[in-house]
Formats: structure tokens, C-alpha cells, sequence
């Protein structure tokens, strides 16, 4: 398994199979990701989110891409940080129950976004460690992922990531 990060929308990744959602526990849209994706997918996405609410930190589930560019939207709730407690375990859960997603519905590319390091208040850095040590932690498991790609969306989020997945190979 391949894992590379790119800076842009994450709404608009047309080579990669499935866009992780970082949604609220309604499944609604919402701001940041989950308003891009929604914006994107349409009001089909709500709709079909509607089964799966209320969402827990850390649960993940799959539902169609719609309008986007992508086959399917894994939907997952993040940690509100000093709020969801373990919050570190939660963060992880997030990308690990994504990434299992993924290999049930035998998807072969999932991109991330950061999740929970924006609204939800994750500490930019540690949010970058957790997701990074969860995927490769992952990827040694995994038999059917071939690429896990993060797509990071501001110029300063994007430049703390090179520098933590740099400072670990």
C-alpha cells in the first residue's frame, strides 16, 4: 500500500476510488469537508447518510459518491478534542474503521482529509501523527489497498504534513 499527500480539495480527487467525509454525527452537510463533499455530491448524499445517524467518534460508514468524482464517500466522525474522550484512540479509530470500510466494498484508493484538526479543534501536529502511524500501522494488513492518498487543503496544513511524513521516513 502507497501512501502519498497532495495538497487540494479533497472533493475533487476523479483517480481515487473513495473521499473520507469528515462529517458530523447527523451525516448533514455541514462546513469545511463535509461541506465540499455535500456541495458536491449533491442532495442525494444526505439523503442516503440519513440510515446511519447518529454517528459515534470514531465509527465509519460507506454510502454512494453521487455527484463526486468518486464511487463511494466513507462518512466518519471525528473527536471534538478535550470533549471525546480517549481522543487519541477515537482519532485513530476514525482512520483505521475508514480504511476497513475501504476493504469490504474491495476499494482499491481512499483519500483522507485531516480529521478533526479544523472545527473539531485537534492539535494540527498530533492529528498528523495519529493519521499517519494509523495508516501505516495499516498498511501492513491491508490486502486490497493499493494507494492511501491525504489531501491537505490550506498552504500551512500542507507544509506541517511534509514536514512530519518527511521527519518519519
Amino acid at each position: 500500500m502507497r501512501i502519498e499527500f497532495v495538497q487540494g480539495d479533497i472533493s475533487n480527487q476523479p483517480e481515487i476510488e473513495a473521499v473520507v467525509n469528515a462529517a458530523n454525527k447527523e451525516l448533514r452537510t455541514g462546513g469545511g469537508v463535509a461541506g465540499a463533499i455535500h456541495r458536491k455530491a449533491g442532495s442525494d448524499l444526505e439523503e442516503a447518510g440519513r440510515p446511519y445517524a447518529p454517528l459515534k467518534p470514531g465509527e465509519a460508514v460507506v454510502t454512494e459518491g453521487f455527484g463526486l468524482p468518486n464511487k463511494y464517500v466513507i462518512h466518519t466522525l471525528g473527536p471534538v478534542y478535550g470533549v471525546d474522550e480517549p481522543s487519541e484512540e477515537l482519532l485513530g479509530s476514525c482512520y483505521r474503521e475508514s480504511l476497513k470500510r475501504a476493504e469490504e466494498n474491495d476499494m482499491k484508493s481512499v483519500a483522507f482529509p485531516l480529521i478533526s484538526t479544523g472545527a473539531f479543534g485537534y492539535p494540527l501536529e498530533a492529528g498528523i501523527r495519529v493519521a499517519l502511524e494509523t495508516v501505516e500501522n495499516y498498511s501492513s494488513l491491508s490486502e486490497r489497498l493499493e494507494l492511501v492518498r491525504f489531501v491537505i487543503f490550506s498552504d500551512e496544513e500542507f507544509e506541517v504534513f511534509r514536514r512530519i511524513y518527511e521527519s518519519r521516513s
